[in-house]
C-alpha cells in the first residue's frame, strides 16, 4: 500500500511537537543550583548525618521527568567532595509503563565508601542497579541513621518533588560525566 501525502503528515507530525534541543548548562549554572541544593541537604536532620560522613555527594539539583505511556528524564548535577567540585554529571532515563504527568525533583547521592566513590570515577557512564549498592531513602527514614548503622555504598535521596506524576514504570537510569563549558 503506497504512503499518501495524509499518511506522510500523520507520521511527521509527532516530530513538530518535539522540542528543540535542549542547551547544555554551564559550569556556573550548574554550581549556581548546586550549591543551594547542597546548603538545605546539609542542615536538613534527616540528611545531615549522610552529608557529614560521606566521601562524596552527587548532587543532581533539578532533574525534568515526564510521560505518558513512554516517559524520560534528564538533569545535571556535580560531584563534590569536601569544599570542592570533582566533576560535571547528567542524569538521563527512559521508561516505559503506566504513567501519565510530569515534575521535577532533586536527586542527591551520598556515596559512603571509598570504593565506590573509585568506581563512580573509573566508570565512563553508570547505570543505577549496577556496580555499588545505592538504597533510595527520604529524608525522614535518613534521619534514623547514625554512623554506627550506615552501611550501604551509596545513598539516594530525592527532594523538592514539585508537579504531579504517577508511574508504575520499567526505568532505565544512567549517569555520565560530562564537560560543560
Amino acid at each position: 500500500m503506497p504512503l499518501t501525502r495524509r499518511c506522510l503528515a500523520a507520521l511527521a507530525l509527532p516530530l513538530l511537537a518535539l522540542p528543540a534541543p535542549a542547551r547544555a548548562a554551564s559550569r556556573r549554572e550548574i554550581d549556581d543550583a548546586v550549591a543551594p541544593a547542597l546548603a538545605r541537604l546539609r542542615e536538613q536532620e534527616g540528611t545531615r548525618i549522610l552529608a557529614d560522613n560521606a566521601k562524596a555527594i552527587l548532587v543532581f539539583p533539578r532533574i525534568i521527568r515526564g510521560g505518558f505511556v513512554f516517559g524520560g528524564q534528564y538533569g545535571n548535577g556535580a560531584m563534590i567532595e569536601g569544599a570542592e567540585t570533582t566533576g560535571y554529571y547528567n542524569i538521563a532515563g527512559a521508561s516505559f509503563g503506566l504513567q501519565i504527568g510530569a515534575q521535577s525533583y532533586g536527586l542527591a547521592m551520598f556515596i559512603m565508601t571509598e570504593a565506590a566513590l573509585d568506581f563512580f570515577r573509573k566508570s565512563q557512564g553508570w547505570e543505577i542497579g549496577t556496580g555499588p549498592s545505592v538504597v533510595a531513602l527520604d529524608a525522614g527514614l535518613a534521619g534514623s541513621l547514625t554512623s554506627t548503622t550506615m552501611s550501604q555504598d551509596v545513598y539516594a535521596v530525592t527532594f523538592g518533588q514539585q508537579g504531579p506524576m504517577a508511574a508504575l514504570t520499567l526505568d532505565g537510569q544512567k549517569i555520565s560525566r560530562i564537560t560543560p563549558e
